[in-house]
Order: C-alpha cells, then sequence, then structure tokens
C-alpha cells in the first residue's frame, strides 16, 4: 500500500493482495485431497495475482517514459497511479462480499477478464486521459479479482496443505516484488515493435486470457453459505470522501489552489462524519455494514489502522518521487533506476522473513518499532548522501540507505497484519483483514495525492534546462523530510499495540497476514 524501481504499496497496489471478506465455509465439498485438479487451480490464482502485482510496480517505474511520449500532465501523473489505487480500495470489501454471495470462481474469472481488457485499454491509450480512465478501470477489476484468490484457495485446499500453500503464495508474491520492476524497465528500454512503454500493460493480454480459460476448466466455484449483503450507499460514500480529500490535491499545484480544492477537502471531512453514521445504522438495521465500526473499539486494532494509514502514505509519497527523481531528475535511464532498486526489495524480502520467523515472537512490537526507526535512518543516510553528492550520485552508493529502508520497511511489514488482529475476536477476523488492506490502499492513494504538496510544489513552474536536475534533487530531499515524518508518527502510534501478540485465528487471519507480509513490500 503500495511503485520506481521496487513499488509501491500498493502500492502500491501495492497491490498488497488480501481477502478482504470473511473466509466462510464454501458450499462446495471439502476438498479432495486427492484431486490433483487442485494444484493447477492454485497456478491459476497465483498466476493472476502475480500480474496484478507485477503490473503495479512495473507502471512507476515506467512513469517518467509515459510522461514524455503523451505530454502528461503532473495530475494525470498522479492520477495513474492514485487512481488505481482508490478504485482498488473502493472495492476490495464489496468485491469479496460479492464472492460470498456468487461464487468465488464466478467472480474471479468476471475480475480477470475485466483487469485483461482494461489492460488492453491501458496498453492502447492515445492520450493521457484515456490512459487515466483506463487505470482506474484496473484497479476496480482488480477488486474483483484479487480478493477471491485466498479465498479460493481455502475452498480448494484442506487445512493441513494450506501451511505449503502460503508458503508457495508468499515466495511468488517476492517474486513478484523484485521482478517487477526490472522487468518494466526491460520492457521500456527494449521499446518492443517500436511501442515504448505500452507492453508493460500489454504484456498481461496473453496470460489473462490464459488464465481465463483455464480458470473456468480447474477452479472449482465455491460460494458462502450465510454470505452479508452488500454496502453499496456505504461504499458510495467512502469513495465520495476520498474523491473529494485526493482530486483537489493532485489539481492544487496546476490550478494555483483555487477556493472549491479547500472547500472539496473539508467537506470530505462530513461525508466521512456521514459514512460513519450510516454505517452505525446500518450495523443496528442488517447487521451488515461496510465497516464493522466495533473493532475501533479495541486499541490494537485502532493503532494498526492508523499505522496503516500512515504507513500508505509514507510509502505513496516515496516511490513516486524516488521514480522522478531518479529518471527525470538525475537522468538516469528506465534501467538503471529499475536495476537500482533491486537492493531494496532484496532487503525486504529477507527481513521480512526473519521478523516473522525468529525475532517477532520474542521481541513482539519492538521490532516493528525497530523497523520503522531503521527506515528513517535510511531516510537520513540518503537525505545526507544527496546532498554531499548532489547530481554526481551512483547507485552504488545508494545502495546502502536503499539497504537500511529495505531491512526496516521487512520487519514492519510481513507481522503488522498479523499484530494488528491479534485481539479482534474470531468472528470478525475477515473482515479486520479487508479494512486493514483497504485503509492501505486508501493512504498510499492519499500520499500520491501529496506529492503534488510535498515535491512538486517545491520546483519551479518554468524553468530553464539546467535548472531542472537541481530543482528535482532539492525536491526530493524535502520530500525525505516529510517521509521521515511520517515514520516518526508510525513509530509513536505503535506504542499502542500489543507488546506480545498472541496466537489468533487460523485460516482468514493468517492467509492474511502472509498476504500482507510480501504484498505490502510493493
Amino acid at each position: 500500500m503500495p511503485s520506481s524501481a521496487p513499488p509501491p504499496p500498493a502500492a502500491s497496489h501495492l497491490a498488497p493482495l488480501t481477502t478482504p471478506a470473511p473466509v466462510k465455509t464454501p458450499v462446495a465439498p471439502v476438498p479432495d485431497p486427492a484431486d490433483r485438479r487442485r494444484w493447477f487451480a492454485l497456478a491459476i490464482v497465483m498466476t493472476a495475482a502475480f500480474m496484478d502485482l507485477v503490473d503495479v510496480t512495473i507502471v512507476n517505474i515506467a512513469i517518467p517514459s509515459i510522461t514524455r511520449e503523451t505530454g502528461a500532465s503532473v495530475s494525470a501523473i498522479q492520477w495513474i497511479t492514485a487512481g488505481y489505487a482508490l478504485a482498488f480500495a473502493a472495492g476490495l470489501i464489496t468485491g469479496g462480499r460479492l464472492g460470498d454471495i456468487y461464487g468465488r470462481k464466478r467472480l474471479f474469472l468476471i475480475g480477470i477478464g475485466g483487469f485483461t481488457l482494461a489492460s488492453a485499454l491501458c496498453g492502447f491509450a492515445p492520450n493521457p486521459e484515456i490512459l487515466v480512465a483506463a487505470r482506474i478501470l484496473q484497479g476496480a477489476t482488480a477488486a474483483l479479482m484479487v480478493p477471491q484468490v485466498l479465498s479460493i484457495v481455502h475452498a480448494t485446499f484442506p487445512a493441513h496443505e494450506r501451511g505449503k500453500v502460503f508458503g508457495l503464495f508468499g515466495a511468488v508474491v517476492g517474486l513478484g516484488a523484485v521482478s517487477g520492476p526490472l522487468l518494466g524497465a526491460l520492457l521500456t528500454e527494449w521499446d518492443l515493435f517500436g511501442l515504448g512503454w505500452r507492453p508493460i500493460f500489454l504484456i498481461n493480454l496473453p496470460v489473462g486470457i490464459a488464465g481465463l480459460i483455464l480458470g473456468a476448466k480447474f477452479i472449482t466455484e465455491s460460494k458462502a453459505p450465510k454470505a452479508v449483503r452488500l454496502d453499496l450507499p456505504g461504499v458510495g460514500l467512502i469513495t465520495l470522501a476520498m474523491l473529494m480529500l485526493i482530486y483537489p490535491l493532485t489539481r492544487g499545484h496546476e490550478l494555483d489552489w483555487p477556493l472549491w480544492g479547500h472547500l472539496s477537502m473539508v467537506g470530505s471531512l462530513f461525508v466521512f462524519a456521514a459514512l460513519v453514521s450510516y454505517q452505525r445504522r446500518k450495523a443496528l438495521t442488517d447487521g451488515s455494514p461496510l465497516i464493522e465500526l466495533t473493532l475501533f473499539r479495541i486499541k490494537s486494532f485502532a493503532a494498526g489502522i492508523a499505522v496503516q494509514l500512515t504507513f500508505g502514505v509514507g510509502l505513496g509519497i516515496f516511490f513516486l518521487v524516488w521514480t522522478l527523481y531518479m529518471q527525470m531528475g538525475l537522468g538516469w535511464s528506465v534501467l538503471r533506476a529499475g536495476t537500482t532498486g533491486i537492493p531494496f526489495s532484496v532487503a525486504v524480502s529477507l527481513a521480512a522473513g526473519i521478523s516473522v520467523q525468529k525475532l517477532v515472537p520474542r521481541f513482539g512490537r519492538k521490532v516493528l518499532q525497530a523497523g520503522a526507526l531503521l527506515m528513517i535512518a535510511g531516510l537520513l543516510i540518503y537525505l545526507w548522501e544527496s546532498e554531499q553528492y548532489g547530481m554526481g550520485i551512483t547507485s552504488w552508493q545508494m545502495a546502502v540507505p536503499l539497504v537500511v529502508m529495505g531491512a526496516g520497511m521487512g520487519l514492519i511489514v510481513a507481522p503488522l497484519t498479523d499484530t494488528v488482529l491479534s485481539e479482534v475476536p474470531q468472528e470478525h477476523a475477515g473482515s479486520a483483514s479487508g479494512l486493514i488492506n483497504t485503509v492501505q490502499q486508501m493512504g498510499t492513494a492519499l500520499g500520491l495525492g501529496l506529492v503534488s504538496v510535498v515535491f512538486f510544489g517545491a520546483i519551479g513552474d518554468r524553468l530553464a534546462p539546467e535548472a531542472v536536475g537541481p530543482a528535482f534533487v532539492d525536491a526530493f530531499q524535502q520530500s525525505l523530510w516529510w517521509v521521515a515524518g511520517v515514520l516518526a508518527v508510525i513509530f509513536l502510534v505503535m506504542f499502542a499495540l500489543p507488546a506480545r501478540p498472541r496466537a489468533h485465528v487460523e485460516g482468514a487471519a493468517n492467509a492474511d497476514g502472509a498476504a500482507h507480509a510480501e504484498g505490502d513490500a510493493n
């Protein structure tokens, strides 16, 4: 949440893969261990998850190329990434519930089909406006596809096989985190068929079509016997509130911060208040609110949501700014920028494994706080190096702060979800997991919107060619201070997390934690 060389969370995206609806006993019969079709089904859903994750990481590394070739404005640059994150966040919980009601296989096929179509629209977009619209469609269809992945795994595999399956899942997601930026750099650098950046989207077409055909054949249908109802008004309110907040942020710099923008951002607070009031009434009338507000009475959960939101904001700012700094500020090629981020991705993966297996069971939340401090230290080292070397900084010099930052991020993202869920009642584990991922994606979208303030706001409007590089370097340094401040807030809020997360629900919560452990690294 959550994508530069390594991806944003969620990216972006990253995009993080979780089960936003409670994983309930499926209508389908108990999985037969002798049925080999389940392994084909696993390969199909994991390929779809990999495709979604790589798509997010690929896009960020190609943003400068897209800007040069299409003449995209500052706000278009932000919406190419933020629009995806916003649509994905707004639709996650609804996508999970639609799968519970109408069938997870059916929604998965609709989602992967829509995602493939949206990828084609992105690849053939004639202008930035069409590209932004297609990216929003991608995010919306990913919100139908991604929630079904782990739900299908639960419905397809018996309990004793799920540990192995989630291990494979984590490996696939980790591979996506490392390979996505490099693949994006190579596809853009190769300029296949003279298409420039477009193959980063078009590569999804054969994969998506194959997933659609094979998924229809090998995936077993399942539903939840007592699926909760849809809360479309709730989805509408939360989407409207986010648009009223993020749209003025992304357009403010270009439009010289008009009055309507300030009014819209203030008005978003009232829409959020209306959402809370509506959710309370919804819980009393039919018991199926979009957001289970009673969860916020649990201190550790409320603190964890605050951590996820602010973490998404910080990473949303950093990864987009970092891409622009390397390619448009320092003038590096897309391939050089892509390979520069490899140490970061590797450090995240290694630290995530050590964090979950060795450190958190012994030291608890101190591990997460140490991760925040490490990330701050990495940012300060990066800031010093950027000031020391200026335009002459090299990839090797960046490796040290990136490894420190990556190690800190790995210590946080792997155990965070399980820590937040540790005091949540079992019956609300699925809803809580979905809310965590949704909030993280919203934080990412908000962070991408804030790039207009913390980065572009520090760059003059009419720069001479020789002044562009130094201006981007100065704006990057200013942005690092913002991200360090966000991480300092996260460190303090983490004191409200449980000192020693106790073991809790298996299944949905554990699966969701496994997904977050790797997914947030994107």
